[in-house]
């Protein structure tokens, strides 16, 4: 496995590429309301990407239709953004995003409430993003890789929630998907030692239910087996000599 080290000059493009689409990120926040169409989310989200001077490293990406991913209740990742998929009260979403700056991708992913949730639905959106944090807790220079695995799956495991196992994060740089693959449920191995410069995108996908998961027909969504809420969230962070950088939370 070869994991690719960002030199400083390619750290500080990822750095400007997170950076916009963290502020993006944002911008979509402030629209989740119920009435709105996930293709509303997708338009102004491309808007933003070619305001910058950017292109969105999704579209078209082995043939996706879509500037983001809109993923909504059951949809784990990979929801297609659709005029008629109208988000009511209730309801949850997942964005998932990124952009390629001069080269250079970014990767992030947030589940947003749409207007008053169930408390057992906020309960998986919360403990989803937390589970992020207590998984790079361990992404420091001298650690293995599996650390970040091990730590997300003790964490959400405590919850009885289910996590996704089919899909998994990555590295991230020149290629919206690097290596190494980062699994969020325990592993037995160590994995890859690692080192300053690596620039990982870690993104537990968790399900209120069981973790299996489906396709659907249109090839790309995905959504859970018994049909339960799922949430995801997901930061590109940078490797250091001491804590890691989150590049895309700003």
């Amino acid at each position: 496995m070869s994991i690719s080290i960002k030199s400083a000059r390619e750290i500080e493009l990822m750095r400007e590429s997170n950076r916009l689409l963290g502020e993006m990120h944002n911008e979509l926040a402030k629209m989740i309301r119920p009435g709105i169409s996930t293709l509303d989310l997708d338009k102004a989200a491309a808007r933003f990407i070619k305001d910058c001077g950017c292109v969105s490293n999704f579209l078209n990406y082995e043939g996706y239709p879509g500037n983001i991913c809109t993923s909504v209740n059951e949809e784990v990742v990979h929801g297609i953004p659709k005029a008629e998929r109208i988000l009511k009260e209730g309801d949850i979403i997942s964005i998932d995003a990124g952009m390629i700056y001069k080269g250079y991708h970014s990767d992030a992913a947030r589940t947003y409430a749409v207007g008053k949730i169930a408390p057992e639905v906020q309960k998986l959106i919360d403990e989803t993003r937390n589970s992020f944090f207590e998984g790079i807790k361990k992404a420091k220079a001298g650690n293995h890789l599996y650390e970040i695995s091990n730590a997300i799956a003790d964490y959400i495991e405590q919850f009885g929630f289910g996590i996704v196992r089919d899909l998994v994060g990555h590295g991230v740089g020149t290629s919206l998907h690097e290596e190494p693959q980062i699994p969020n449920f325990h592993m037995k191995r160590k994995g890859p030692k690692l080192e300053p410069g690596m620039t990982l995108a870690v993104e537990p996908m968790i399900a209120l239910g069981r973790g299996d998961v489906d396709w659907l027909d249109d090839d790309w969504t995905v959504v859970t087996e018994d049909r339960s809420p799922a949430a995801h969230y997901e930061n590109t962070i940078l490797i250091t000599d001491g804590e890691p950088e989150i590049l895309s939370l700003v």
